[in-house]
Protein backbone atom coordinates (compact mmCIF):
# COMPACT_ATOMS: atom_id res chain seq x y z
CA UNK A 1 0.00 0.00 0.00
CA UNK A 2 1.33 3.46 -0.92
CA UNK A 3 0.71 5.98 1.82
CA UNK A 4 -0.02 9.65 1.27
CA UNK A 5 2.74 12.07 2.23
CA UNK A 6 1.78 14.41 5.07
CA UNK A 7 3.45 17.39 6.81
CA UNK A 8 5.37 16.72 10.00
CA UNK A 9 6.07 19.67 12.33
CA UNK A 10 8.94 19.58 14.84
CA UNK A 11 7.91 20.38 18.42
CA UNK A 12 11.25 19.85 20.17
CA UNK A 13 14.49 17.89 20.07
CA UNK A 14 17.01 16.85 22.71
CA UNK A 15 20.39 15.17 22.78
CA UNK A 16 19.68 12.05 24.85
CA UNK A 17 23.18 10.50 24.55
CA UNK A 18 26.43 11.96 23.17
CA UNK A 19 25.63 10.38 19.81
CA UNK A 20 21.83 10.23 19.59
CA UNK A 21 19.22 12.96 19.23
CA UNK A 22 15.55 12.49 20.07
CA UNK A 23 12.96 14.38 17.98
CA UNK A 24 9.31 14.96 18.82
CA UNK A 25 6.99 15.88 15.95
CA UNK A 26 3.29 16.23 15.34
CA UNK A 27 1.32 16.11 12.13
CA UNK A 28 1.06 19.53 10.56
CA UNK A 29 -2.34 18.91 8.99
CA UNK A 30 -4.30 18.30 12.21
CA UNK A 31 -4.99 14.68 11.23
CA UNK A 32 -4.19 11.75 13.53
CA UNK A 33 -1.32 9.35 13.04
CA UNK A 34 -2.52 5.83 13.80
CA UNK A 35 0.13 3.13 14.16
CA UNK A 36 1.07 0.00 16.05
CA UNK A 37 4.08 0.01 18.39
CA UNK A 38 7.07 -1.24 16.41
CA UNK A 39 6.12 0.38 13.10
CA UNK A 40 8.15 3.05 11.32
CA UNK A 41 7.63 6.12 9.17
CA UNK A 42 9.48 7.53 6.19
CA UNK A 43 10.93 11.03 6.02
CA UNK A 44 10.82 12.41 2.46
CA UNK A 45 13.03 15.08 0.90
CA UNK A 46 14.83 15.89 -2.35
CA UNK A 47 18.48 15.97 -3.32
CA UNK A 48 19.61 17.28 -6.70
CA UNK A 49 16.00 17.13 -7.81
CA UNK A 50 15.61 13.46 -6.89
CA UNK A 51 13.13 12.24 -4.27
CA UNK A 52 14.75 10.44 -1.32
CA UNK A 53 13.34 8.88 1.82
CA UNK A 54 14.79 7.57 5.07
CA UNK A 55 13.04 5.28 7.56
CA UNK A 56 12.81 5.74 11.34
CA UNK A 57 11.01 3.62 13.93
CA UNK A 58 8.45 5.48 16.00
CA UNK A 59 9.91 5.69 19.49
CA UNK A 60 6.79 6.44 21.53
CA UNK A 61 3.64 4.47 22.18
CA UNK A 62 0.29 5.45 20.66
CA UNK A 63 -1.67 7.59 20.93
CA UNK A 64 1.08 9.73 22.40
CA UNK A 65 -1.21 12.81 22.55
CA UNK A 66 -0.40 13.41 18.91
CA UNK A 67 3.37 13.18 19.33
CA UNK A 68 5.45 11.23 16.81
CA UNK A 69 8.92 10.61 18.22
CA UNK A 70 12.07 9.22 16.63
CA UNK A 71 15.69 8.76 17.68
CA UNK A 72 18.44 9.57 15.19
CA UNK A 73 22.06 8.51 15.14
CA UNK A 74 23.92 10.86 12.78
CA UNK A 75 25.58 9.62 9.60
CA UNK A 76 28.70 11.53 8.56
CA UNK A 77 27.81 13.71 5.55
CA UNK A 78 24.36 12.09 5.55
CA UNK A 79 21.62 13.96 3.72
CA UNK A 80 18.91 13.01 6.21
CA UNK A 81 21.25 13.91 9.07
CA UNK A 82 21.75 17.39 7.62
CA UNK A 83 18.00 17.79 7.19
CA UNK A 84 16.98 16.61 10.65
CA UNK A 85 19.85 18.15 12.61
CA UNK A 86 19.15 21.47 10.91
CA UNK A 87 15.54 21.60 12.09
CA UNK A 88 14.26 23.99 14.73
CA UNK A 89 10.89 23.84 16.53
CA UNK A 90 8.10 24.84 14.16
CA UNK A 91 9.89 23.63 11.01
CA UNK A 92 7.93 21.29 8.76
CA UNK A 93 9.12 18.30 6.71
CA UNK A 94 7.35 15.59 4.72
CA UNK A 95 6.61 12.10 6.01
CA UNK A 96 4.53 9.02 5.24
CA UNK A 97 3.48 5.87 7.02
CA UNK A 98 3.13 3.94 9.18
CA UNK A 99 4.90 0.90 7.73
CA UNK A 100 6.14 -2.46 8.92
CA UNK A 101 5.09 -5.63 10.72
CA UNK A 102 7.70 -5.58 13.50
CA UNK A 103 5.06 -5.62 16.23
CA UNK A 104 4.22 -7.78 19.23
CA UNK A 105 1.72 -10.34 18.05
CA UNK A 106 -0.87 -12.28 20.01
CA UNK A 107 1.43 -15.19 20.75
CA UNK A 108 0.65 -17.90 23.30
CA UNK A 109 2.47 -17.92 26.62
CA UNK A 110 6.20 -17.43 25.93
CA UNK A 111 9.30 -15.43 26.74
CA UNK A 112 10.01 -12.56 24.37
CA UNK A 113 13.69 -11.78 23.86
CA UNK A 114 13.96 -8.22 22.55
CA UNK A 115 17.37 -7.50 21.02
CA UNK A 116 18.43 -4.10 19.70
CA UNK A 117 21.57 -2.15 18.92
CA UNK A 118 21.62 1.62 19.54
CA UNK A 119 18.48 3.21 18.00
CA UNK A 120 17.29 -0.30 17.16
CA UNK A 121 15.88 -0.29 20.68
CA UNK A 122 13.29 2.39 19.83
CA UNK A 123 10.52 0.02 18.66
CA UNK A 124 10.64 -1.67 22.08
CA UNK A 125 10.28 1.68 23.84
CA UNK A 126 7.08 2.20 21.85
CA UNK A 127 5.92 -1.27 22.97
CA UNK A 128 6.35 -0.62 26.72
CA UNK A 129 2.63 -0.17 27.59
CA UNK A 130 1.77 -3.39 25.75
CA UNK A 131 4.73 -5.11 27.42
CA UNK A 132 3.42 -4.03 30.82
CA UNK A 133 -0.03 -5.41 29.97
CA UNK A 134 1.44 -8.77 29.02
CA UNK A 135 3.55 -8.84 32.18
CA UNK A 136 0.49 -8.14 34.33
CA UNK A 137 -1.34 -11.05 32.69
CA UNK A 138 1.40 -13.39 33.92
CA UNK A 139 1.55 -15.34 30.65
CA UNK A 140 4.66 -13.73 29.20
CA UNK A 141 8.13 -12.71 30.33
CA UNK A 142 10.74 -10.52 28.66
CA UNK A 143 14.50 -10.23 28.38
CA UNK A 144 15.69 -7.04 26.68
CA UNK A 145 19.24 -6.79 25.34
CA UNK A 146 20.53 -3.36 24.28
CA UNK A 147 23.88 -3.25 22.51
CA UNK A 148 25.93 -0.04 22.44
CA UNK A 149 29.62 0.84 22.43
CA UNK A 150 29.80 2.33 25.92
CA UNK A 151 27.68 3.18 28.93
CA UNK A 152 27.13 6.80 27.84
CA UNK A 153 25.19 5.60 24.77
CA UNK A 154 22.56 3.60 26.71
CA UNK A 155 19.45 5.36 25.44
CA UNK A 156 16.16 5.21 27.35
CA UNK A 157 17.88 3.03 29.95
CA UNK A 158 16.04 4.58 32.92
CA UNK A 159 12.69 3.64 31.36
CA UNK A 160 13.76 0.05 30.76
CA UNK A 161 15.23 -0.27 34.25
CA UNK A 162 11.99 1.16 35.65
CA UNK A 163 10.02 -1.66 34.04
CA UNK A 164 12.55 -4.20 35.37
CA UNK A 165 12.17 -2.76 38.88
CA UNK A 166 8.37 -3.05 38.78
CA UNK A 167 8.03 -6.45 37.14
CA UNK A 168 10.03 -9.58 38.01
CA UNK A 169 9.18 -10.98 34.58
CA UNK A 170 11.21 -8.28 32.79
CA UNK A 171 15.01 -8.28 32.75
CA UNK A 172 17.19 -5.62 31.15
CA UNK A 173 20.71 -6.34 29.86
CA UNK A 174 23.00 -3.56 28.65
CA UNK A 175 25.77 -4.92 26.41
CA UNK A 176 28.88 -2.75 25.99
CA UNK A 177 31.09 -3.61 23.04
CA UNK A 178 33.99 -1.22 23.70
CA UNK A 179 34.35 -0.86 27.44
CA UNK A 180 34.02 -2.86 30.62
CA UNK A 181 30.97 -2.06 32.75
CA UNK A 182 31.51 -0.28 36.05
CA UNK A 183 31.80 -2.54 39.07
CA UNK A 184 28.58 -3.20 40.91
CA UNK A 185 26.15 -2.62 38.04
CA UNK A 186 24.66 -6.07 37.54
CA UNK A 187 22.63 -5.39 34.39
CA UNK A 188 25.63 -4.29 32.28
CA UNK A 189 27.89 -6.76 30.51
CA UNK A 190 30.90 -6.59 28.19
CA UNK A 191 30.46 -7.82 24.62
CA UNK A 192 28.12 -7.84 21.65
CA UNK A 193 24.45 -8.62 22.24
CA UNK A 194 24.58 -11.88 20.28
CA UNK A 195 27.37 -13.08 22.59
CA UNK A 196 25.01 -12.76 25.56
CA UNK A 197 22.53 -15.39 24.40
CA UNK A 198 24.18 -18.07 26.52
CA UNK A 199 23.86 -15.88 29.59
CA UNK A 200 20.06 -15.75 29.38
CA UNK A 201 19.59 -19.44 28.54
CA UNK A 202 17.73 -19.25 25.25
CA UNK A 203 15.20 -21.99 24.57
CA UNK A 204 13.73 -22.75 21.15
CA UNK A 205 10.78 -24.38 22.95
CA UNK A 206 9.58 -21.23 24.73
CA UNK A 207 11.30 -18.13 23.31
CA UNK A 208 10.39 -15.73 20.50
CA UNK A 209 13.27 -13.46 19.52
CA UNK A 210 12.99 -9.95 18.08
CA UNK A 211 16.08 -8.45 16.42
CA UNK A 212 16.36 -4.80 15.43
CA UNK A 213 19.29 -2.60 14.44
CA UNK A 214 22.68 -3.22 12.92
CA UNK A 215 22.48 -5.70 9.99
CA UNK A 216 25.72 -7.44 11.02
CA UNK A 217 24.28 -8.10 14.48
CA UNK A 218 21.08 -9.45 12.98
CA UNK A 219 22.91 -11.74 10.54
CA UNK A 220 25.18 -13.07 13.29
CA UNK A 221 22.23 -13.57 15.63
CA UNK A 222 20.19 -15.38 12.99
CA UNK A 223 23.04 -17.82 12.39
CA UNK A 224 23.44 -18.50 16.11
CA UNK A 225 19.72 -18.94 16.67
CA UNK A 226 19.11 -21.17 13.67
CA UNK A 227 22.05 -23.34 14.69
CA UNK A 228 20.44 -23.59 18.12
CA UNK A 229 17.27 -25.00 16.54
CA UNK A 230 15.06 -21.92 16.39
CA UNK A 231 12.44 -22.13 13.63
CA UNK A 232 12.10 -19.07 11.43
CA UNK A 233 8.59 -18.33 12.74
CA UNK A 234 10.11 -17.57 16.17
CA UNK A 235 12.62 -15.06 14.78
CA UNK A 236 11.42 -11.56 13.88
CA UNK A 237 13.77 -8.90 12.54
CA UNK A 238 14.03 -5.31 11.39
CA UNK A 239 17.35 -4.27 9.82
CA UNK A 240 18.56 -0.68 10.06
CA UNK A 241 20.44 -0.08 6.80
CA UNK A 242 22.61 2.96 7.35
CA UNK A 243 22.54 5.44 4.49
CA UNK A 244 26.01 6.51 3.39
CA UNK A 245 24.82 9.84 2.08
Amino acid sequence: MRWKIFPLKLNWHAQITPGIRHFSFERGDDESFTYEPGQFLNIHFEHDGRPIHRSYSVANSPPGNGAIEIAVSPVENGRATRLLYGLEPGDVIDASGPYGRFVLRDDPSCRYVLVGTSTGITPYRAMLPKIEGLLESGDHSFDMLLGVQNQRELLYVDEFRGIADRYPGFTFHGCLSREDPPAGIDDLHRGYVQNQFGRIGLSCERDIVYLCGNPDMIDASMEILKNAGFPTKQLRREKYLSAKS
